[in-house]
């Protein structure tokens, strides 16, 4: 417009200039053509009509006018002021912004990448007229396209910029010294592994083919887990990934895996699948070929993101110089990956007898609703307790949740279920409760086992150490106990000197450890004892309580009392009620005994 309005001004100067020029007498004779005449002008023609030049502004108008009649290109007024905008309802504009994301879509899915880019500009331009006051109830529509625009802008953005050459909808099966390398692992070091997993993926193979079809991804996806977890619905990596798909808490929260205190999604074959397709579809939108797309859903999208965006565009020019980029560690799994659909496809020419696969896993869906142990439930029907397990790995108690479940059970046996849950004891999972240790130079997992009177075995299945029991110096192990009084980590008695309580120090205790065992607090400990500093010595003897504690009553024991009963009569904790009197679980009371009571439940 502003190019139009420039060459406008241009040509209304030249034309005055002309017509000021001729006026003045200065006007330049025709060029001789031949055969036409010079044809001289009358006497009364020779003076020109001069325009005044009060009449110079409606010349200028009327040329503006005429050269805009001869022009091809729609404009708008060119005084826009003219034309005053019309009142549009809100809810209209957000339908037109919605119409124009939706154009949006439609070039994105055709991979009309610019048509795109400009529906969305649209789309957001329409927003921004769209001034609503605080409780409109369009508020929440507004703010919801907005953020879909922004997703959409990104992605393409990433689409353009990122995308590898390469064939987008299928997988290169490129057999390079990286591939050959992987095949040979498989061949030597990792064959037994390799033949037990193709033999495991028969339970799911064809499920997960059949979803990747459905989605319209390439069918060789379905190999993954071979990769992944060995086909294992319970693998658990050192980067806390679990499952077939090897989700990590974060990511399966993100595409829908949910995870509580009786299940976790991300072992169950059919939910993980959805969500691998889900991800394996946004990293493909995002990253526009798949062997890229592979490396992300091992290493994140981020990180693959960072690696491109270092280089140059023109370096870039297939997967496999993007590979040698990737760190060592996370690279490796598209070959590998190659490797195995190349072996699959043709087992003899890179010498496997590969056994036949077990049979797909069938069964039935039953609608529970009670909490039911899965060995129980197998008992009952005269199973194999593995039956049940196999079919519901999500249930992480290997019990049914308190709440509705669809239950898997082998095919023919849905009515045995309901028909034998009524004869079988409602399930209640004892209540686990869990410290934080950080591992100091010189421990090992048998001697914070003790130091938290707690087993071995309890503490590598809450932390997934290996066989080995690896643990290295500042590592986080979580410390499993049971029931809500687990508040100490070994037992601990009080001995009642008069009117004070006092603890004799034992080895592995520190401050921290002992106030948190007596509902206390370090630096009470220390004012009682004139501590200066944190060191302890072991058998030395600390005032935890002098006089009458702080909101306790005196109670008399009676015939039948128990140091329980007296506990849940006030809302206490038995713990501290045994602390408070310098009793021991092992301790006897007696009729007519003194002891101290507190009504503060959070005791």
């Amino acid at each position: 417009m502003k190019k139009k309005k420039n060459d406008l001004g241009v040509a209304i100067a030249i034309f005055l200039m002309v017509l000021l020029w001729s006026c003045s007498g200065h006007r330049k004779p025709p060029e001789e053509t031949p055969n036409i005449p010079v044809q001289k002008p009358a006497a009364e023609q020779t003076t020109q009509e001069i325009i005044p030049p009060e009449e110079i502004p409606a010349v200028e108008e009327e040329i503006k006018a005429e050269l805009l009649e001869e022009q091809d290109v729609e404009e708008l007024p060119l005084e826009e002021e003219s034309y005053p905008e019309e009142q549009v309802e809100p809810s209209q504009l957000l339908e037109e912004a919605f119409d124009a994301y939706q154009d949006a879509r439609l070039a994105w899915d055709r991979g009309d990448l610019e048509t795109a880019l400009v529906a969305l500009d649209e789309a957001y331009s329409i927003l921004l007229k769209l001034d609503l006051p605080l409780d409109s109830p369009l508020i929440q529509e507004k703010n919801d396209l907005r953020l879909l625009i922004a997703r959409r802008i990104q992605e393409i953005h990433a689409s353009r910029f990122i995308v590898l050459s390469g064939n987008n909808g299928t997988i290169p099966l490129t057999e390079n010294q990286h591939v050959q390398k992987e095949i040979k692992s498989f061949q030597t070091v990792e064959r037994k592994e390799f033949e037990q997993s193709y033999n495991r993926s028969g339970r799911y193979i064809d499920m997960i083919r059949g979803k990747m079809q459905k989605a319209g991804l390439p069918e060789e996806l379905a190999w993954m887990p071979m990769i992944e977890s060995w086909f294992k619905v319970t693998a658990y990596s050192r980067a806390r990934a679990l499952g077939l798909w090897q989700f990590i808490s974060s990511t399966g929260v993100r595409f829908g895996l949910k995870r509580d205190r009786w299940i976790d999604e991300r072992m169950d074959f059919e939910k993980a699948t959805d969500a691998a397709i889900k991800y394996l579809e946004e990293l493909h939108a995002m990253f526009g070929d798949w062997t890229t797309a592979l490396a992300a859903y091992n290493c994140g999208e981020f990180r693959v993101q960072r690696v491109i965006r270092s280089q140059r565009l023109e370096y870039m020019d297939n997967f496999w110089d993007l590979y040698l980029m990737l760190p060592r560690e996370t690279s490796r799994f598209v070959p590998r990956f190659i490797a195995t659909l190349l072996i699959v496809q043709n087992p003899e020419k890179y010498g496997f007898g590969l056994p036949q696969p077990e049979p797909p896993l069938s069964y039935d869906t039953v609608l529970i609703n009670r909490p039911v142990k899965l060995t129980s439930l197998s008992s009952s029907l005269g199973l194999d307790a593995e039956a049940l397990i196999l079919l519901n790995p999500e249930l992480r108690n290997k019990s049914s949740p308190d709440s509705e479940y669809q239950l898997r059970v082998p095919e023919g046996y849905g009515d045995k279920v309901l028909a034998s849950l009524e004869s079988i004891a409602r399930y209640v999972p004892p209540e686990a409760t869990y410290r934080n240790h950080y591992v100091r130079r010189g421990e090992t997992v048998s001697v914070i086992a003790r130091r938290y009177g707690t087993s071995v075995s309890a503490i590598a299945r809450a932390n997934r150490l290996g066989r080995k029991y690896l643990i290295r110096v500042g590592q986080r192990l979580r410390i499993p106990g049971r029931g809500s009084s687990f508040t100490s980590y070994q037992p601990r008695s009080l001995i009642k000197e008069g009117e004070k309580l006092v603890y004799s120090v034992k080895k592995g205790d520190s401050l921290y450890i002992i106030a948190k065992s007596f509902n206390t607090n370090v630096q009470g400990i220390k004012n009682q004892n004139n501590l200066q500093s944190n060191m302890l010595r072991v058998g030395q003897k600390l005032i935890i309580q002098s006089g009458t504690p702080a909101g306790a009553v005196p109670y008399t024991v009676k015939s039948g009392d128990t140091p329980y009963k007296i506990a849940k009569r006030y809302g206490m904790n038995l713990n501290y009620l045994l602390a408070l009197n310098g009793l021991s679980t092992r301790s006897k009371i007696y009729p007519g005994q003194q002891l101290w009571v507190t009504n503060d439940n959070d005791k």
